[in-house]
């Protein structure tokens, strides 16, 4: 059996002169983006230890002192005698000690419950309302009444998977939110998008149909959506948001998809 921990907060593990042992992430563990290793996201405060029960301010305070350049947003217990350890989004899993450090999804064996996955959907929550839809191309079918938001790239394989899938569900409402971090030609796309005079028939042509985007010249709001989706912590496209709250990365399967919306 093969095991591996993301690179770059093993990098931190080892400047900080530990080793995790390979037995730490199995395979078939979701590997952590780094992009907020050791970061608290943007307008997020760091929790205090004075707001933690008094061995979770300990394990904090033994985690920095090991760990000296990763930002500790919080450390909660959980019910399986470990502690859960939040780096910005991240989540990872020590003892009281902070003698070992594991990295990988908690699963509830008598429920099967992936507690890893639960908790980072709740600190990952958005209130629907509050994304700024007029940053997004808006799509209704029949009586719109479902909604979604999604960050795509014009460029992404998963994203035209997920269009597709898209076509077989109705009343529904797409926000999509243009996101080029691709290749240097999916901002070209995106502002071909942008700047078209149907936006939504223009995206689809291109992500269902394969026809270019023809040239088109404007200002696109590129910066602000790219702003937007570090802040939610977009990591990769597709990414999708539900009316209620929720959010999942990837193309989801239409049944899944069917169930989040309803």
């Amino acid at each position: 059996m093969k095991f591996r921990i993301p690179a770059t907060l093993a990098a931190c593990f080892l400047a900080a002169g530990i080793g995790l042992s390979a037995t730490a992430h199995a395979q078939g563990a979701k590997s952590v983006s780094t992009q907020s290793v050791g970061q608290a996201a943007k307008g997020e405060k760091s929790v205090s230890t004075t707001e933690l029960d008094p061995q979770s301010a300990a394990v904090k305070e033994r985690f920095q002192q090991r760990f000296s350049g990763m930002n500790v947003t919080t450390v909660r217990r959980t019910p399986y005698g470990l502690f859960e350890v939040q780096l910005g989004m991240d989540l990872i899993y020590t003892d009281e000690g902070v003698t070992w450090v594991m990295e990988g999804p908690l699963i509830d064996a008598a429920t099967r419950r992936d507690v890893t996955r639960e908790s980072q959907e709740k600190l990952s929550a958005v209130t629907f309302d509050q994304l700024p839809l007029d940053l997004a191309i808006k799509q209704v079918k029949g009586n719109g009444s479902r909604k979604v938001a999604i960050f795509e790239d014009p460029n992404c394989g998963y994203c035209k998977q997920l269009r597709k899938t898209l076509e077989d569900v109705d009343n529904l409402t797409v926000y999509t939110f243009l996101y080029p971090i691709l290749s240097p030609d999916s901002k070209v796309k995106v502002r071909n998008v942008w700047c078209a005079k149907d936006q939504g028939n223009t995206w689809d042509d291109w992500m269902l149909r394969g026809k270019t985007p023809p040239n088109a010249d404007c200002d696109v709001p590129e910066d602000k959506l790219l702003e937007l989706g570090q802040q939610l912590m977009v990591r990769g496209t597709p990414t999708l948001f539900f009316a209620d709250g929720s959010r999942i990365s990837g193309a989801l399967p239409l049944d899944q998809l069917k169930a989040r919306l309803n």
